[in-house]
């Protein structure tokens, strides 16, 4: 009886690891990619299934958004100007057969494109465009590595640049430059200031010069502006305009 009962054990113990090794759960954002003797059968899941052991193997692919970082490139502009970028990709596997069978690890290679792809549009912009047109670089760089990993199964759907340094030494001349447009702008505003003020006295002085009436009420009001805090001693000189006026 013993003798029969170890080698029906070590069957059923057998049987059970097969078993276990042919169940196979796939989560609902999971896809198995299945191959047999080498050759691909296709997607499975989610959900549970078998495969034959030995004879099969299965290959999981993630398909949710993956959030991949571009390590930081040291780039030289179109203008000559050394800078630094980093930038951040969002991917996600569309096709699992080919993110398993045309690439060998589509992770890396998504990553390492990108970064060829930084340095290749960064390259051809200026350092004004770096700085204040992100917006069109993000979509030239998502463009061009979705193009690429399209073939991949891989759906990039942006890149987004990060950080950009610049040396020092263009910073302080950014500086300078912003302050030099500043003062621009301030003598600009001034001389428009000016402008519009003198448009405005040649107009009330030709309006004057028509009523000498008021041009005695705005010497009175000069007057009384000029002693409204204390009493003082103002030596004004009358218009010859306001003589004509005493003489009619």
């Amino acid at each position: 009886m013993a003798d029969w009962f170890l080698p029906s054990a070590a069957l059923v113990f057998l049987l059970l690891i097969i078993i276990a090794w042919a169940i196979k759960i796939v989560r609902e954002y999971e896809r198995g990619v299945i191959f047999r003797l080498g050759r691909l059968v296709g997607g499975r899941g989610p959900g549970l299934f078998f495969v034959i052991p030995i004879f099969e193997k299965m290959v999981k692919v993630d398909l949710r958004t993956m959030v991949l970082d571009v390590p930081t490139q040291e780039v030289i502009t179109r203008d000559n100007v050394p800078v630094k970028v980093d930038a951040v990709i969002y991917m996600r596997v569309m096709d699992p057969e080919n993110a398993v069978t045309q690439v060998s690890n589509y992770i890396a290679a998504t990553s390492l494109y990108a970064q060829t792809s930084l340095r290749n549009v960064i390259g051809t912009a200026f350092l004004d465009q770096v700085l204040t047109e992100r917006e069109g670089l993000n979509k030239q760089l998502q463009s061009a590595v979705d193009e690429a990993t399209d073939p991949w199964g891989i759906k990039v759907s942006a890149v987004e640049i990060k950080n950009v340094e610049v040396p020092d030494s263009m910073k302080r001349a950014m500086a300078r430059q912003a302050e030099a447009e500043r003062g621009r702008r301030s003598r600009v505003i001034t001389a428009q200031g000016e402008q519009q003020a003198a448009v405005k006295l040649a107009e009330a002085t030709k309006i004057m010069s028509e009523s000498p009436g008021a041009l005695q009420l705005r010497l009175l009001g000069a007057i009384t502006d000029a002693t409204t805090d204390k009493p003082t001693t103002v030596v004004i000189p009358v218009p010859i305009e306001l003589m004509r006026f005493f003489e009619k």
